[in-house]
């Protein structure tokens, strides 16, 4: 099997972190997702648990800054145009912790990887969504959220990721010109949405 890298963007409630761990089991491959924490953590200093506060809870301010780097002793970097947020080290080192997970054949759900690995040449990018409805479902019943509060936090979960997909990159998030594959997983279900994506795959990139 030549070099396959997958990238799976998703709405929050949409499955698309199962999809990401079944299609790589289809194609025995590793899909990663907390381990690229991992690596970042190694890469930075940083502790997972502090990348970890940063991914829940993504804040940029002088204060919020100042706050972490004490708390977790974090080794505050500068670059030419002065400090540089807590929140955008991390995600650089998660940047750069992606391009390794990629030297090999993996899927990789989220964290922007779909921009990160732009260069890759048997990349294969998707983006999976549905109707907010049953987002709201898959998010009381199988994620546990409270059902009173669960539309919050969907929609807060969806503009975090936007928020973040829009700031690191020159792209927007969600727009269809920074995919191969745009999947509503309402209309095909988990499986279906997986079999499109393997399909996908060995059209594109010869798995």
């Amino acid at each position: 099997m030549s070099k396959t890298i997958i990238t799976i963007g998703r709405e929050f409630g949409s499955g698309g972190r199962t999809i990401g761990k079944e299609v790589a089991a289809r194609l025995g491959i590793e899909c990663y997702d907390d381990k690229i924490i991992d690596e970042a953590a190694k890469i930075s200093g940083f502790t997972t648990e502090f990348i970890q506060g940063i991914d829940e809870k993504a804040r940029t301010s002088l204060l919020y800054n100042i706050v972490m780097s004490t708390a977790y002793g974090a080794p505050f970097r500068s670059n030419a145009n002065g400090a540089m947020s807590l929140d955008a080290q991390v995600f650089f080192a998660q940047q750069e912790a992606i391009l390794k997970l990629a030297r090999k054949s993996c899927v990789i759900v989220g964290r922007c990887a779909d921009y990160v690995l732009k260069d890759e040449q048997n990349l294969l990018r998707c983006f999976v969504y549905a109707p907010l409805k049953d987002r709201l479902n898959r998010a009381v019943g199988e994620y546990g959220i409270d059902k009173y509060n669960a539309q919050k936090i969907v929609q807060q979960e969806d503009k975090s990721r936007r928020n973040r997909y829009n700031t690191y990159t020159d792209r927007i998030w969600g727009a269809r010109e920074n995919y191969d594959l745009m999947i509503n997983s309402s209309i095909f279900g988990i499986l279906g949405t997986c079999e499109l994506i393997v399909k996908a795959a060995e059209e594109k990139c010869g798995t």
